[in-house]
């Protein structure tokens, strides 16, 4: 199958200096040149003008640096075109990181000092010791949550080690603090050891309301999170797992609603038994869809399968494939209503597409290529088709950590991360498949909805 190329599956992001005449035509010209090689033109901001010439930042996309070089010679070669700076974009964004600990009051003379410091302090440090209770209203621990990795499950790049994964989880702080002003803490544990994690987690965790687990390869993931579920009184939180399913059901919700479709009729077929699927299967099962099949590198997961097994597909074939179908992810997706992808790039094919029921779902949602482009499972027939770019977890998790932790809840539950999926398939515009993830109300809404769930199930008045 041929390899699609998007803007997200890109390697390399440049900002390139150019100046050139302010003629009619001329941009044209380098237009040309930049594309010749296959990059992609994004953001175009003029610098600077002056009589006879005008200076432009263009950001471009490449896939590899041949491709960069290729264009950039070609566009040295073009006339009256003057390349004055390239500027390697992401890595400029990211130097001396993307979060910091800032003070949250001022300090502007020896009053402040004197109330923030010694010796008011100790007011409060001797209240907290008579009013436990009281930390979180009147330290930060009350609005902080960690994120935890050891590197192993780095988005589409596996195992590259903590200190490579710590972009990733400086970028998850900055979307909370950004869309639900959590602070957030990255904690990296340079361990494969379910304890060691486990152990060196607990023993900060009173430094925190909310332990987010992240980026942790299965199956050390459902060990780590089970572990301190068991022992911790504050909420453990695998983005990977219950953020991804989340978001899966908001847009089977909205798909469903489009179609006059009802979960209890529909079959699913799931590809990728990791984190992701064997999460989403079970947040669907519990939200009353009855027809699933889950497949892996070695087809579907039943009963009587022995090859490539543990125990968590074990757990999940007594309650899956029902009608113990067999074979591979190609036979399996024959006559389903929906296919979800939390695998690998293009193993769905427009006629696997067609041989699906009429009008089927497809979320194809493998990082960072799809299992299929929406595009092209639309060609083929899907009545709503997206990938991993618009049903993507950032929706899910800022509301659902805020609301958490404005309730309080010692874990997340079933109903919590059902009333964030209802509130965002129900701020869906129509047609939109799933919300804005840039409006901040999006996330207020699911924030709202999450801490309602939360005090209603524990007989709680808001």
């Amino acid at each position: 199958m041929k390899k699609e190329v998007e803007k997200y599956d890109f390697k390399i992001i440049k900002r390139i200096r150019i100046r050139i005449h302010d003629i009619p035509g001329a941009f044209g010209k380098v237009a040309l040149g930049l594309g010749k090689y296959g990059g992609m033109l994004g953001d175009i901001t003029k610098v600077d003008l002056t009589s006879q010439h005008i200076t432009r930042d263009l950001i471009m996309f490449f896939d590899n640096q041949k491709q960069f070089e290729e264009t950039k010679a070609a566009l040295e070669k073009i006339k009256k075109c003057k390349i004055l700076s390239v500027e390697d974009e992401v890595l400029n964004i990211h130097k001396s990181g993307k979060i910091e600990v800032t003070p949250t009051v001022r300090m502007d003379n020896l009053s402040d000092l004197r109330m923030i410091y010694t010796p008011g302090v100790a007011q409060v440090c001797n209240y907290i010791f008579e009013n436990p209770e009281k930390v979180r209203d009147l330290t930060s621990i009350g609005n902080s949550i960690c994120i935890a990795t050891n590197g192993s499950a780095i988005l589409g790049l596996g195992d590259i080690g903590v200190h490579a994964g710590m972009p990733v989880m400086e970028g998850k702080s900055v979307i909370l603090h950004k869309m639900a002003g959590v602070s957030c803490t990255p904690i990296l544990i340079d361990s494969n050891n379910a304890d060691r994690i486990v152990d060196t987690l607990e023993a900060i965790s009173k430094t925190f309301s909310m332990i987010m687990i992240e980026d942790i390869k299965a199956p050390l993931c459902f060990e780590v999170e089970r572990m301190l579920q068991k022992r911790l009184p504050i909420p453990v939180f695998h983005d990977d797992q219950h953020g991804t399913a989340t978001v899966v059901l908001a847009a089977l919700i909205i798909a469903l609603q489009m179609l006059s479709k009802e979960k209890e009729k529909v079959s699913v077929v799931i590809s990728g038994a990791g984190a992701a699927g064997i999460a989403t299967c079970r947040m669907l099962l519990e939200y009353g869809f009855k027809e699933i099949v889950v497949c892996d590198s070695a087809g579907a997961i039943h009963e009587k399968r022995k090859e490539k097994m543990n125990i968590h597909k074990e757990s999940l074939a007594k309650i899956t494939n029902k009608k113990m179908e067999q074979g591979s992810l190609k036979e399996v997706i024959k006559n389903k209503d929906i296919f979800i992808g939390v695998s690998a790039a293009n193993l769905v094919s427009k006629d696997m597409v067609r041989s699906m029921n009429k009008e089927p779902i497809i979320l194809a949602l493998a990082n960072p290529m799809p299992e299929i482009m929406p595009h092209d499972a639309l060609d083929a027939g899907a009545a709503f088709a997206k990938d991993g770019r618009t049903v993507n977890n950032c929706l899910v998790f800022p509301g659902l950590i805020r609301g958490t932790l404005d309730a309080r809840a010692s874990k997340i539950t079933y109903p919590m991360k059902f009333a964030a999926a209802e509130a965002i398939a129900g701020l869906a515009r129509k047609h939109e498949g799933v919300p804005n993830f840039m409006n901040l109300s999006i996330h207020k809404s699911v924030a709202k909805k999450v801490k309602h769930a939360a005090l209603k199930q524990n007989d709680i008045t808001p």
